[in-house]
């Protein structure tokens, strides 16, 4: 019989997959033989591990490189992953040293690929856990972002600001529930020992077992950044619009369009993820029509009093919760991403009724995903307007507004509140 997996072996193998194939990390760890056998809290504490070191990895690689006599070479890539894994549980998760060090040293001798590193993971794994902490808190947060996206922020937003959204994406998040309209909020977020956002948000600390939360199965409340529960929002449906989700998936909007009362066709082309926008519906018990189809050529029956489109985009602006986004992307793919994005907003756009609504929203902190998406937009549909946000519809957000009245959210905002993902949203209109 196996041997069971333990966490630390699947937090090293995930991440190998992860440098290997770009693969995302419940990817890497589920694919993994015997993980989905392992005790609830030992696929917990795997997570736990992979999630810190993706998350802080250039602040960690300096802390165990200032042990170094020299830094491993490139392709020493199992050596850099043990101690990237074992550093994050020293100085990040705080695991007890004398457990991470025999643990990691154990694992590093087992393995073909490290017998030879054992001695020097011994090594550098005392040192960091006596002397590491100083040099980690005084690495760069900056230095936990790739260099293409270093520079692309430092660049957009300043230096300031960009280390600003790097240290708020070096911590886990909070979990954030948006909850059916008439919902008592309040009430529900004192049960669970959480707080209402000034957008009527409801968050707590610790995202843990969501379905083990009271009233999961009752349907009234599904988990939602605070961000991305603003577009709609803004949209300001009614009970009775005709209103199209584009690119619907996983289905948070549509839940938020429906819960209104509106009548809401769900568009996207993947049917595997819009089994998942089925799934929230029948657990709300809310009502869509779920179209797979593509987008950028999609057409409704008759022409729609709104539609939300939540554009496919490279997802910068939530690597608070999706830290390995910022390795597994590249500045390529933004040009890709936004050639793709003009198309589906301008098919958008056909689809409104004169006096329509057209929400643009996209979860990136890049320009050519947002401002210069809509200013080209604008420029090229004359017949388009720009519906203005004020500062009445952002309530403790209005330094998200941009000049132009659109809103750019970063991840540095609300710190005191826990911060929130990074959004771009427009809202436009098509006069009568």
């Amino acid at each position: 019989m196996a041997r069971p997996l333990n966490s630390r072996e699947a937090a090293l193998r995930a991440f190998l997959s992860m440098e290997a194939n770009a693969t995302a990390p419940d990817s890497a760890l589920s694919a993994q033989a015997g993980y989905k056998t392992m005790e609830a809290r030992d696929r917990a504490f795997a997570r736990a591990i992979l999630s810190a070191a993706i998350r802080r990895r250039g602040t960690l690689e300096a802390a165990y490189n200032s042990f170094l006599d020299k830094p491993l070479r490139p392709r020493e890539v199992f050596g850099r992953a043990v101690l990237t894994l074992a550093s994050a549980e020293l100085l990040v998760l705080m695991t007890p040293p004398h457990a991470v060090v025999d643990g990691w040293v154990r694992i590093t001798g087992a393995a073909e690929e490290g017998r030879r590193l054992k001695g020097l993971v011994n090594a550098v794994l005392r040192r960091v856990s006596e002397r590491g902490a100083e040099a980690f808190v005084a690495a760069d947060p900056l230095a936990d972002l790739p260099d293409w996206l270093r520079a692309r922020w430092s660049e957009i937003y300043g230096e300031e600001t960009a280390r600003a959204m790097a240290l708020a994406r070096a911590g886990a998040p909070p979990l954030d529930l948006s909850v059916k309209p008439g919902f008592d909020a309040a009430g529900f977020a004192g049960e669970i020992g959480g707080a209402v956002l000034p957008t009527g948000t409801v968050r707590k600390d610790g995202i843990g077992d969501v379905t083990a939360l009271p009233g999961f199965e009752a349907g009234n409340w599904w988990a939602q950044d605070a961000a991305a529960a603003l577009p709609v929002k803004l949209l300001a449906p009614k009970a009775g619009e005709r209103i199209a989700d584009i690119c619907a998936a996983p289905g948070g909007k549509t839940l938020q369009l429906a819960a209104i009362g509106a009548d809401v066709i769900a568009v996207d082309r993947s049917e595997t993820r819009l089994r998942r926008v089925t799934q929230n519906l029948a657990r709300t018990g809310l009502k869509a029509t779920i179209i797979t189809a593509d987008a950028t050529s999609w057409q409704p029956e008759s022409k729609l009093d709104a539609v939300l489109l939540d554009a496919p985009c490279s997802a910068t602006g939530t690597l608070r919760r999706r830290p390995d986004v910022a390795w597994s992307k590249g500045e390529a793919d933004i040009a890709s991403l936004a050639a793709l994005q003009a198309a589906l907003l301008d098919n958008a756009f056909v689809m409104l009724k004169p006096g329509g609504r057209l929400v643009y929203c996209t979860c990136s902190l890049e320009p050519e995903e947002g401002e210069a998406q809509i200013a080209a937009f604008l420029a090229r549909t004359p017949e388009a307007r720009r519906m203005a946000v004020t500062a009445a519809e952002l309530p403790g957000l209005a330094d998200a507004l941009t000049p132009e009245g659109d809103v750019r959210t970063r991840p540095d905002m609300w710190e005191s509140e826990g911060g929130l993902d990074g959004f771009f949203i427009a809202r436009l209109v098509k006069p009568d």
